[in-house]
């Protein structure tokens, strides 16, 4: 392990994409996700960069998997990713590549055009949170391709295994995808940014009492909340999101500012506290579970 503010580094993450984190045993249907938290950044993406690793890490949901660590102790299985969001996002589509980042043809089951995409945040990133681009020169897709078959796919396979695991023990499951958010201190006379965004795709990926509860708990804390504005909820959330199944999604944007020094990514004195806040959320969505149908 290095020092806290400082990204690791490895040859390669083949062996150790992500991990699942189980408890002992299960106390309810809810199974908490972090997709963007990883921080093992491979030596090959970091010399085809043409940006330091301080600067890659923008794009880090940076120590969300430990903010959500009391998930086991709950009884609830958490899962993060370790490879990070600039090297392969998988809360996109597993193919949706901009053609402009490789020096070769695109296979004809990419999808090329899309919203994210135009603004260079496809599977594999143009440019970092903050506008940077990120590569040097341009890819093959074969290491896109690698990427995907490597990262995204075995993440995807075992969040689709979990989801299952849990509805077939508790005819249901949430889950609570999370993320995080840069804040800056608003300008005079704006409105200030909220400390947490909940999205549930404008009400379509899960039972609208799980929102509020939600809602109402953080609130009932001091925090600002709002729904679905700037983030409605992403791919994980759009695509996973089935409340007539039995299988309820909400995303979670929590803001840095709560928990972290943004500038040298190192948590702040208070980081204990709000982890020990969201055990206490994923026990009440746990007992505001509705039930199914």
């Amino acid at each position: 392990m290095t020092r806290q503010g400082q990204p690791q580094t490895a040859d390669a993450l083949a062996d150790h994409p992500f991990r699942v984190i189980r408890p002992a045993g299960r106390n309810g249907p809810v199974l908490v996700a972090s997709p963007h938290s990883g921080r093992i950044y491979p030596r090959a993406f970091l010399a085809a960069s043409r940006l330091d690793p301080h600067t890659l890490r923008r794009s880090e949901d940076c120590f969300v998997d430990e903010l959500f660590s009391g998930a086991p102790s709950c009884g609830l299985p958490l899962l993060a990713a370790d490879f990070p969001r600039a090297y392969c996002d998988v809360n996109r589509e597993p193919w949706e590549l901009d053609p402009a980042m490789f020096s070769d043809k695109l296979p004809p089951w990419c999808n090329t055009r899309t919203p994210r995409i135009n603004a260079g945040f496809g599977t594999i990133a143009r440019l970092v949170a903050s506008g940077q681009p990120i590569y040097a020169e341009k890819l093959v897709f074969a290491e896109a391709e690698a990427r995907i078959r490597s990262c995204w796919q075995p993440y995807h396979d075992a969040l689709s295994a979990l989801i299952a695991e849990t509805r077939s023990a508790f005819d249901r499951c949430i889950l609570l995808d999370c993320h995080s958010m840069p804040t800056e201190e608003p300008a005079p006379g704006a409105r200030h940014d909220p400390d947490f965004v909940l999205g549930d795709a404008h009400g379509t990926s899960c039972d609208p009492v799980l929102s509020e509860v939600a809602h109402r708990f953080l609130e009932a804390a001091g925090y600002r909340v709002r729904r679905n504005d700037p983030y409605a909820g992403g791919y994980v959330t759009r695509h996973y999101g089935r409340p007539r199944q039995g299988v309820h999604v909400l995303q979670i944007e929590v803001s840095r500012s709560l928990y972290l020094d943004q500038a040298r990514y190192l948590k702040l004195a208070r980081f204990d506290g709000l982890r020990d806040l969201m055990s206490a959320l994923l026990r009440a969505l746990s007992g505001a579970m509705p039930q199914p149908a």
